[in-house]
């Protein structure tokens, strides 16, 4: 195991900037999910980590050991990719021991490393089997025992559910969380689903446009967003966001209604903001009245959808309530739970 330092990280593609400055502290043993947007530098900075992509300035160690121009084959790290990349001509054992075989290790524990990993996985019926036979769960399973065998320092995954269906995803989520509270090995993991982040990280680190958000654990991230970004990208259904003016009484949305205040609080009367509370925090009864538009019964609750004052807010109850569409429905927030951010900069008022 080791820890991974990123050191004022820089990456350019000719004259273009992607990755600007970036520092982050990957501790020993930790899982570190690299959360963002299509295009925000994760898989990138994962690259860099790896040693598939050059880095442009700035410093990368694994296990305190400068890795900038060491060989990927020699970070002693292994990686787990979007598309399986299994040999099909290889059957399962053969695929998970490759790396070993190249190295020319004993046959004996080649066959040790490669039945451990397999008893980890839960393959060892399929040991025989060759990727076409398999399903995308398996071949996954397969492509993270190949990395597993290797024994190495960090494991670094790019996005590996992607191109599972949805129940396989959650099955594969608690698999590779499982496998790492077994091993302990220094985990880096890029995905663009903050499903995924919030269930497996230890520590969430998203980016946005190449820079660093926001850096905590998943609770850390959700309840206390340290801008309008986090607090749009964490959360589904996302955050409700009104904009308006922080009254002496309350806070006045652009619309004309008045909404209750966190107390205390550090915004100034008269400072044009954004209210924000999270539809599980906003809850049908008492409270300023909207409009219905749209409710969604998802089971263990209904999402209410509806119109407060020209703007659109969703509402969480788990009772069994389905308001029509155009009634009027009272809601009321959480006031221990409203966000106040500056409209100008975007930032938490804290």
């Amino acid at each position: 195991m080791a820890s991974v330092t990123v050191r004022n990280i820089r990456k350019n593609y000719g004259s273009v900037e992607v990755i600007h400055g970036i520092d982050l502290e990957i501790k020993d043993g930790s899982f570190v999910v690299l959360l963002g947007p299509s295009g925000c530098g994760k898989s990138t900075l994962l690259r860099m980590i790896a040693g598939l992509e050059s880095v442009t300035s700035g410093d990368i160690e694994i296990a305190g050991q400068r890795v900038n121009g060491v060989h990927p084959k020699d970070r002693n790290i292994a990686m787990v990719f979007q598309n399986y990349a299994l040999y099909a001509h290889m059957n399962v054992k053969e695929n998970m021991s490759f790396s070993l075989a190249l190295k020319k290790r004993p046959q004996s524990e080649i066959d040790e490393k490669t039945a451990w990993a397999a008893k980890i996985l839960n393959l060892e019926p399929y040991l025989a089997r060759f990727p076409r036979e398999l399903s995308g769960g398996q071949r996954q399973r397969v492509a993270m025992g190949r990395a597993i065998v290797r024994d190495p320092a960090v494991f670094l995954f790019d996005e590996p559910l992607s191109n599972l269906d949805a129940k396989l995803r959650v099955q594969m989520r608690t698999e590779i969380k499982d496998l790492h509270e077994r091993l302990k090995t220094t985990t880096v993991y890029v995905t663009h689903d903050q499903i995924e982040a919030m269930t497996m990280a230890d520590v969430i680190v998203i980016l946005r446009d190449g820079v660093i958000e926001q850096a905590g654990t998943p609770l850390e991230v959700y309840d206390n967003p340290a801008n309008l970004f986090v607090a749009e990208f964490i959360g589904s259904p996302g955050m409700n966001l009104l904009r308006g003016e922080i009254g002496k009484t309350g806070f006045r949305t652009e619309g004309g209604a008045l909404l209750p205040l966190p107390k205390p609080h550090k915004g100034k009367t008269g400072q044009k903001a954004l209210y924000g509370i999270r539809p599980e925090h906003l809850s049908p009864g008492k409270g300023v009245t909207a409009e219905v538009s749209v409710t969604e019964p998802t089971g263990p609750e209904i999402h209410i959808y509806a119109d407060l004052a020209g703007s659109e807010v969703c509402a969480i109850s788990r009772e069994r309530i389905q308001p029509s569409r155009g009634s009027k429905i009272g809601l009321a927030p959480d006031t221990s739970r409203v966000h106040l951010f500056d409209a100008a900069t975007g930032m938490a008022i804290r």
